[in-house]
């Protein structure tokens, strides 16, 4: 014959489940603070390109201005450029619009503009209005290019070598601080290892 069990000690049980939330909510406090400790990071937003070192995605894309006219990743090989992803769609664009221009007049670099998934009527008309700093402007009208390049949104910023390997990225709105800060020292690389 089985011997009777003892009872369970209703009060002891009790006391333990008083201490269940309590633990739940010491865990998700630590998981927050951790969360906060990690993202001290002041460009939090940007994602690191795992294209950076690596040869451009190749393309082979029309011309905003001349449809009929295509140019190819190869094309523009033999000397550095900065490939600008933008939009007539985008409100960022034209934060980032007067410094990309002050750039672009210095001449320092080819600024290639990629007009993404726009229509070219509206592209056409947003340069019209707020004029055009690209020496070329290509169109991804589909969005097919992006998707090798990793793009995700615009504005986003790629600086490429003469021979065609993605130097730098810059996810969000050029600013003074960025060109002064990150592109030009980049660019001053490139230079001096010519």
């Amino acid at each position: 014959m089985n011997a009777p069990r003892p009872p369970i000690d209703a009060p002891r049980g009790r006391s333990a489940m008083r201490w269940l939330p309590l633990a739940v909510f010491a865990a998700l406090a630590l998981l927050l603070a951790a969360g906060v400790w990690l993202s001290r990071n002041p460009d939090r937003q940007a994602l690191p390109s795992p294209l950076i070192g690596k040869p451009a995605p190749a393309f082979d894309l029309p011309v905003l201005h001349e449809p009929e006219r295509t140019v190819s990743s190869a094309q523009l090989r033999g000397q550095p450029y900065l490939l600008n992803v933008w939009g007539s769609w985008c409100p960022e664009c034209r934060v980032e619009h007067p410094v990309l221009t002050r750039f672009a007049e210095s001449r320092r670099l080819r600024v290639v503009g990629y007009n993404w998934n726009d229509e070219p009527a509206d592209a056409l008309r947003w340069l019209e209005q707020f004029g055009n700093p690209y020496w070329l402007v290509l169109a991804d009208r589909d969005g097919r290019v992006a998707i090798d390049w990793g793009i995700y949104g615009a504005p986003e910023t790629f600086l490429v070598d003469a021979d065609g390997v993605i130097r730098w990225k810059h996810v969000g709105p050029l600013s003074d601080k960025v060109v002064h800060d990150q592109l030009l020292p980049q660019l001053a690389a490139l230079e001096q290892a010519r």
